[in-house]
């Protein structure tokens, strides 16, 4: 099923929690609603499955204006943060609940049931009551209960937030997986941009409101249009040094005190003459040398594969990940080699890209 918002808003009163959306989402696509707290990318969700109206704006389901329509009557599964299973009821009855409310035949209610169980391997807990379950296999169920509903849109509001990270890791496949496999249109929620990353074939990135961009991971993370953007993709979060950019006859320079960085012609010349830029550049796109910018180790974070390294160049701070085997530590003097292909550069008034704009 495809899915359409067209300028959607919602007010709370003078709060305006979602501000004029805008996207299209095709069948079959899996698309993460990424921001932080409080950005309006939940409120969104609610819109689409009927729970919320919106103040102004339209949502479509395959050409279909369905703002009218209540959540029974989308064709639509949810799953939630917090599961939201019924605790007296076992598996089994959890599973086909939605369905009893529906007037579902027995026979077919027992047969989706079943299905849903076997796709998600918790066929052997249909006589369990959550409180008997781990938090992973409660969340298999809230899955199952939603795939049981047979929907076309599958929509989840931050389910892994209470799973701990190795599991965290597993269900993220998991879902991705069942996902591709059963060609469900799917709009996941996260504050977790490794989630969206990894999961998503695009990403709707929301910040107060407002949809900052829609692309692609790789299109986000090479090709930020916002220092918003910038800062919050990637992990760890790409360097922003604050520089002014200057033609020196056929070269670029972005300078502050004591960071001095030859630039190339094609990304310098974008920059230069506009007074204070941001710099952007990624801890794996900086490296250490036997020549570059001068500095001091100021902290060794060590990550296993990489330590992450905080150098400080003048007045600069630089994230820099490096190779544990060179054993660097504190107040040892370093030399960086910044990729200068890999360099953005954002105006710090309008926070807008000067490269991709």
């Amino acid at each position: 099923m495809k899915v359409l918002l067209e300028n959607l808003s919602k007010h709370f009163g003078s709060v305006v929690a979602v501000d004029g959306v805008t996207l299209d989402i095709r069948d079959s696509e899996f698309v993460a609603f990424l921001g932080p707290s409080g950005c309006g990318k939940t409120t969104t969700l609610l819109m689409v499955a009927g729970i919320y109206k919106p103040t102004t704006g339209i949502v479509k389901f395959d050409e279909r204006v369905v703002n009218h329509l209540a959540p029974r009557d989308r064709k639509i599964g949810m799953v939630f943060q917090s599961y939201a299973l019924y605790p007296h009821m076992t598996v089994y009855q959890n599973l086909t609940f939605p369905m009893r409310l529906s007037k579902v035949p027995k026979s077919e209610m027992e047969a989706r049931a079943k299905e849903a169980a076997d796709i998600l391997g918790i066929g052997a807990l249909m006589d369990r009551r959550p409180g008997q379950l781990s938090g992973g296999q409660q969340q298999r169920v809230a899955l199952g209960r939603a795939l049981a509903k047979q929907p076309d849109l599958l929509l989840f509001d931050e389910p892994l937030s209470n799973l701990d990270a190795r599991l965290r890791l597993s269900m993220r496949g998991e879902i991705k997986r069942l996902q591709m496999e059963l060609g469900i249109t799917s709009i996941y929620v996260t504050h977790d941009q490794v989630e969206a990353m990894t999961m998503a074939d695009r990403i709707a990135v929301i910040r107060e409101g407002k949809l900052q961009a829609y692309a692609t991971s790789d299109e986000l993370y090479d090709q930020p249009r916002t220092l918003f953007i910038a800062g919050f993709v990637g992990n760890p979060p790409m360097n922003l040094i604050e520089v002014e950019v200057l033609q020196e006859g056929d070269s670029y320079r972005a300078r502050r005190n004591g960071f001095d960085l030859q630039l190339s012609e094609a990304r310098g010349h974008k920059a230069a003459g506009r007074g204070k830029v941001i710099l952007g550049i990624r801890p794996e796109d900086v490296s250490i040398g036997d020549r570059g910018l001068r500095g001091e180790v100021y902290v060794v974070e060590p990550l296993g594969r990489d330590d992450l390294l905080d150098v400080h160049v003048g007045d600069a701070s630089v994230h820099v990940l490096a190779d544990p085997s060179l054993h660097l530590k504190i107040g040892d003097q370093v030399q960086l080699g910044l990729n200068v292909d890999k360099v953005q550069f954002f105006d710090p008034e309008s926070e807008q890209s000067l490269l991709w704009a």
